[in-house]
């Protein structure tokens, strides 16, 4: 029995010896890939090499908006420490109390990362790190700033923590701004610390600059003025927008109210529109000049036309249109300069077919200004059914349609430019654009003379003067809507200017939204503005004055 048992234990010995050794073998040999994946996979790791994020200049190459280097703190919930001193050390080297520190740990517990703190300057991070606390790492990232803060804040738009695009030009151009990340393979022990660069799988490709046809010197005078007028008039918000008469190219754009990009707390969503580009609004008398260039076109109105406007009234469709006064009769540059709707509804009744809208389409109202900028309107102009008198004459004075200030101030660069409207463009061109032919040459430099005219001293666009220049310009002053119709004792105050006369190099759209107080009126509220923001910018784009000073 005992030979037996003995032999028994022996075999017995000799089979989990040989069982061992199969494992050994099956372990080294026909597990060894699995194996050596499932090793590698808790040591060798491909980190994300973060791309630097292009910078957005202007167009004289100053920064408007720019990435610095970050540094993002994250830890392995499972690998921090127990010990409520070095949690309290790390707490207070965040900036955090203990309680929160802890509730976070808690909550990802059973995770492998959580984020300790974002985007933390490279010496803040440092003193963190500093304190060898098992568990915290560091990652390398980028964050956003804007020199220019909220005087440029609609046009560029922002990014969000991750350092994408969510707004303007940031959201419009984040593929080409943002390049695309690199990676590298890194052994790192089991704790996440990095042992080993051992090689780069590609490299980071920064993102491309984006230059602006923004002049950063009219960006901050036209915000200044802007602001100050609104401040002054107790209004809820205003547009300027300045574009380059001989290109198209958008020297400056302002918007009230704005916001600080770099610090947005408390941010108003009011402030986040860019509404030079978003907001459309009916643009009342500034549109006269263009309705009067359509009338024009078509040969039937002579240069020398008198309207009698007496009374100063009158009945279309059991609408009543009335001027401020009585002006009786008026030559085509009278109509202008007292910017009478009774001469412009006349003159449009005169004519079989209604050309005017036509011609508004043909200068780009009704249509997407083509800037690629988020959420860009198109307006709208009335569709040519069933049209009644009353609507064909209120289209003549601005009424019935809506525009953006971007587009009117494209449309009128046709005037501006012997009758080819430029496309508006948000960045420097190489080139300027020959532009589109869409009135007569001759008939856009005679609507220049009578603008010339209506800025002069004694008329209404007095304000609008600048010493030493001459100035083609017109007043508007629209009544607000809401869905009751139209409000009362709210307005909108408006002025587009051309300057010089002689050579035009910029066209300029003024608008404050709900002026309060005795004074609304657009020659009153806007015109100043626009005499301010186009004599500076003349100044400092070394514009020669054109000999006419303004009288007292």
């Amino acid at each position: 029995m005992g030979k037996v048992r003995f032999r028994v234990m022996m075999a017995l010995v000799v089979l989990g010896l040989a069982l061992l050794a199969w494992r050994i073998i099956d372990l080294q040999v026909f597990d060894r890939p699995f194996l050596q994946g499932q090793g590698d996979a808790r040591t060798l790791r491909t980190d994300i090499i973060p791309a630097h994020r292009g910078m957005i200049i202007d167009r004289n190459g100053e920064p408007l908006a720019i990435s610095t280097p970050v540094v993002t703190l994250w830890a392995n919930p499972q690998d921090l420490p127990e010990d409520d001193i070095q949690l309290l050390m790390l707490a207070s080297a965040l900036g955090q109390e203990l309680d929160t520190l802890n509730e976070r740990i808690d909550r990802y517990a059973e995770h492998e990362f959580m984020y300790l703190q974002r985007r933390m300057t490279p010496e803040a991070a440092q003193r963190v790190l500093d304190l060898r606390v098992p568990g915290v790492h560091a990652r390398e990232e980028y964050k956003r700033y804007y020199p220019a803060g909220e005087v440029t804040s609609q046009l560029l738009g922002v990014t969000n923590i991750d350092d994408q695009g969510q707004e303007g030009l940031e959201l419009a151009y984040q593929p080409y701004l943002a390049g695309i990340p690199g990676k590298r393979r890194v052994l790192k022990d089991r704790r996440g610390r990095l042992v080993r660069d051992l090689a780069l799988l590609r490299e980071a490709q920064p993102g491309g600059d984006l230059t602006l046809a923004l002049d950063q010197r009219l960006q901050y005078m036209a915000y200044r003025e802007l602001k100050a007028a609104v401040t002054e008039h107790d209004a809820d918000g205003g547009i300027v927008v300045m574009l380059d008469a001989r290109s198209g190219e958008v020297l400056a754009m302002a918007n009230q109210p704005s916001y600080n990009p770099n610090n947005r707390a408390g941010l108003d969503p009011q402030g986040l529109r860019n509404r030079a580009i978003v907001d459309v609004y009916e643009p009342g008398s500034v549109i006269k000049p263009l309705a009067m260039a359509s009338m024009l076109e078509t040969g039937d109105i002579p240069l020398d036309t008198v309207v009698d406007t007496s009374p100063g009234w009158m009945v279309i469709d059991r609408f009543t249109i009335k001027d401020i006064s009585n002006y009786g009769k008026l030559t085509l540059a009278g109509i202008l300069e007292k910017s009478s709707n009774i001469g412009m509804s006349k003159l449009a009744l005169r004519l079989e077919d209604p050309v005017v809208p036509a011609t508004y389409r043909a200068l780009g109202l009704g249509h997407s200004p083509g800037t690629g900028f988020p959420g860009e309107s198109t307006g709208s102009i009335p569709a040519p059914v069933r049209w009644s008198s009353s609507q064909w004459a209120a289209l003549s004075y601005g009424y019935g349609l809506s525009v953006s200030a971007m587009q009117l101030a494209s449309a009128y660069t046709a005037i501006a430019n012997e009758g080819r409207r430029l496309p508006p463009s948000l960045l420097k061109l190489g080139q300027s654009p020959a532009g589109e032919p869409v009135i007569d040459p001759d008939v856009a430099r005679r609507i220049l003379v009578m603008m010339d005219k209506v800025v002069a001293p004694g008329t209404g666009a007095r304000r609008a003067l600048v010493p030493g220049y001459r100035v083609a310009g017109k007043t508007g002053t629209v009544r607000k809507t809401d869905a009751g119709g139209y409000q009362e004792k709210a307005y909108r105050s408006l002025f587009v200017g051309i300057a010089p006369v002689s050579d035009p190099r910029i066209v300029t759209v003024v608008m404050i939204d709900h002026p309060r107080g005795d004074s609304y009126y657009g020659g009153a509220v806007a015109a100043p503005v626009f005499s301010r923001v186009a004599g500076n910018a003349l100044r400092l784009l070394d514009v020669p004055p054109d000999a006419r000073e303004p009288e007292s």
